[in-house]
């Protein structure tokens, strides 16, 4: 065999080569037993550890899938429990109860057809083209149904549709119903409060306990206890909505403040609404007259201005004006709808509700001191209560002699029929304005945040003068026997475009007890009510709203906290009687 050149010289540089190179070259390309097995358990070892990982990992799927995004988002913020809200006497106003809804991720559902004829056939309620339209975008997840029953969770579940779960929520439930809607208010179908004091509720705290994962169950929070009592309120609606069938009006609504506390015992207004379907919460006519309706007050108004004249010092008890003609003011005329024609005492101008002697005791005070005095009482701005909703009152935009004498007795101002109870519970209490509240609280608590707006004297003399309208004057339909009731009518003509309208009428009673030591104001208002048979034609407010608050007293007075005394008190008004205010000519 012939060989080349070169392969001649590779033999030979191979011959040549250092045998420690050699060595290393075999080492590189060969195995041996000693070291073999070494590298074998290393290798086993990490196939076992990356194995372990992955069952570790598909264990931890298995037992807590991860949720979609949209689930996640949801029970950060929007399914949070909500406290119990009790009233009084700890009787359960609202609640959550546990629920279930349904969800679905589209890009999971592989027949979206299928799907949609599947749910649509177990929840009829579905709309299967809306349906049909979710299911083709293409979101990570959108809701189904919210708030299915047990069953509908099983038969949905047994259809076993892939991308199709359940999402465990809290749903608001409120087991009376109607009772107390206008004060509760109530939350969207995300647990979220939208009216009354629960949404006061959010707004003071539940929103921060949720976003910081204290907010999980209704027991982990304590429950808000509000100042009304149940029991009257079931009692109020009932009368209520009999009067106001009764004497058709368009709405009616009535209260009772504690007005050494300021705690509202129990609100009405109608019409009202169930919280657990709170949709009719949004027609018109059902709003809260008592916190968000403005109204004129017509002749309640005159305590206001019969407290000012007195702790002014430009009238006493026993001071007398002219109301023997009527009060002539530009081409105005003011007269008096029971007209006297005669000289009256200030006790007389309160039971006979003159409109003449209230305009000139006010014209006495004059027209800064009145508006300083209306300020003072809280009648000329916002009032701020627990309940987010309120209203601003309506005053006149230039205030002079003209605006004074109709302000007097109950015209020009518009105010919340709350608004002017609390005025009117400071000058029965002792003098003390104390803003209502619907949360349960002392005396002491009270006091803390009251101001003092009237002299004590002075709300002495108003006990009396309403005390005396409650015994011989236009308050004696709610006098029931017991309570020592005093009062003041009101009733005031409604303004339609632009102009007073006799036939549509506003009419309020206010009814305090016991008139010696109050611890209660009852407030009852019709809107636009009709003269009922008996009534002799009359729709003013001695005979459907002073009616109607005899009525309620009747029914309630037993369940407060007062004894019912049948002799009457000795000596209830001693200053009075010092003062000889006796002297009350019928």
């Amino acid at each position: 065999m012939i060989e080349t050149e070169d392969q001649h010289l590779s033999e030979t540089q191979e011959a040549q080569a250092p045998a420690p190179r050699k060595s290393l070259l075999r080492s590189m390309f060969s195995l041996r037993h000693d070291k073999s097995s070494a590298r074998v358990g290393w290798v086993a070892v990490a196939f076992l550890m990356l194995f372990g990982a992955i069952a570790v990992r598909l264990t931890t799927f298995g037992l807590k899938p991860v949720e979609p995004e949209g689930i996640r988002r949801f029970t950060s913020s929007s399914a949070v429990a909500r406290p119990d809200i009790v009233d009084r006497n700890g009787e359960v106003l609202a609640t959550d109860v546990r629920t279930v809804s349904v969800f679905a991720e589209p890009r999971n559902i592989i027949d979206k057809d299928e799907a949609v004829e599947l749910l649509t056939a177990v929840l009829p309620d579905l709309d299967a083209k809306d349906l049909r339209t979710k299911f083709n975008k293409r979101n990570g997840f959108v809701w189904v149904k919210r708030e299915i029953t047990p069953r509908q969770q099983s038969e949905v579940h047994r259809l076993g549709i892939p991308g199709v779960g359940f999402v465990p929520e809290a749903k608001r439930v409120y087991p009376n119903g109607v009772a107390g809607a206008h004060v509760i208010g109530f939350a969207n179908i995300d647990n979220v409060g939208i009216a009354g004091m629960e949404k006061f509720i959010d707004t003071h705290g539940l929103k921060d306990l949720a976003g910081a994962g204290f907010a999980r169950e209704a027991t982990d929070l304590k429950p808000v206890q509000l100042s009304l009592d149940l029991r009257i309120q079931h009692a109020m609606r009932d009368e209520l909505v009999k009067g106001m069938e009764h004497f058709r009006a368009h709405a009616a609504a009535s209260m009772i403040i504690d007005v050494n506390t300021g705690e509202v015992i129990s609100l009405v207004s109608l019409p009202d609404f169930d919280p657990n379907n709170p949709v009719d919460a949004l027609e018109k006519d059902r709003i809260n007259r008592m916190v968000v309706g403005v109204f004129e007050m017509g002749s309640t108004f005159k305590a206001l201005t019969t407290a000012m004249a007195l702790d002014s010092g430009k009238a006493t008890i026993n001071s007398s004006f002219d109301a023997r003609s009527n009060l002539q003011y530009g081409r105005f005329t003011i007269h008096d709808y029971h007209a006297t024609h005669r000289v009256l005492t200030v006790p007389e101008i309160f039971i006979h509700s003159s409109n003449i002697g209230t305009a000139k005791m006010a014209l006495a005070v004059g027209v800064e001191g009145h508006k300083a005095f209306l300020k003072k009482m809280g009648q000329l701005d916002r009032m701020q209560t627990e309940m987010p909703e309120s209203a601003m009152p309506i005053v006149p935009a230039r205030w002079g002699e003209l605006n004074t004498i109709t302000i007097a007795f109950g015209h020009g101002v518009a105010v919340a029929p709350m608004q002017a109870a609390s005025a009117v519970g400071a000058l029965v209490n002792g003098g003390y304005l104390i803003t209502p509240t619907f949360l349960k609280r002392s005396e002491d608590e009270a006091k803390a945040v009251a101001q003092r707006v009237i002299k004590p004297e002075t709300s002495e003399a108003m006990r009396y003068i309403m005390r005396l309208n409650g015994a011989i004057g236009s308050a004696s339909k709610a006098a029931i026997p017991g309570y020592f009731v005093g009062g003041k009518t009101g009733t005031a003509e409604k303004v339609v475009r632009g102009r007073y309208s006799k036939d549509r009428l506003f009419t309020t009673f206010m009814a305090v007890l016991p008139s010696d030591k109050p611890k209660y104001l009852l407030v009852t208002v019709y809107d636009e009510p009709k003269a009922a048979p008996e009534t002799y034609g009359y729709a003013t407010a001695a005979w459907n709203a002073g009616e109607t608050s005899g009525r309620l007293l009747e029914r309630v007075a037993p369940m407060l906290p007062i004894a019912p005394r049948f002799e009457p008190p000795v000596n209830p008004f001693p200053l009075m009687a010092k003062l000889n205010a006796w002297g009350i000519k019928r």
